[in-house]
């Protein structure tokens, strides 16, 4: 069961920062989603706004923590730490 939470934890963490970058985009600059990514990416900037995305984690690990579902948010902060890296190659 303890794995099951942790990868529970990890996807909606992933989720979450996925959200947070689709929010970035569509309400901080004036495209649409696919061409918004396009031209983030041609300039360099995907991987700071993926890590601008991973700000609403913080909100999801306070929930879990708060409702007590410690593995769950163990597996948000993996998941941060993963996007984290997977911006260093971006």
């Amino acid at each position: 069961m303890n794995k099951k939470d942790l990868l529970i934890g990890f996807i909606v963490g992933i989720f979450t920062a996925l959200l947070g970058s689709y929010l970035f985009i569509t309400f901080f600059t004036k495209f649409d989603l696919s061409t918004g990514i396009q031209i983030i990416k041609q300039q360099g900037y995907l991987g700071k706004v993926i890590t601008i995305g991973t700000v609403l984690d913080l909100a999801v690990f306070w929930i879990l923590l708060k409702r007590n579902e410690e593995l769950k948010a163990r597996g948000v902060v993996l998941a941060v730490i993963v996007l984290a890296i997977s911006t260093l190659f971006i």
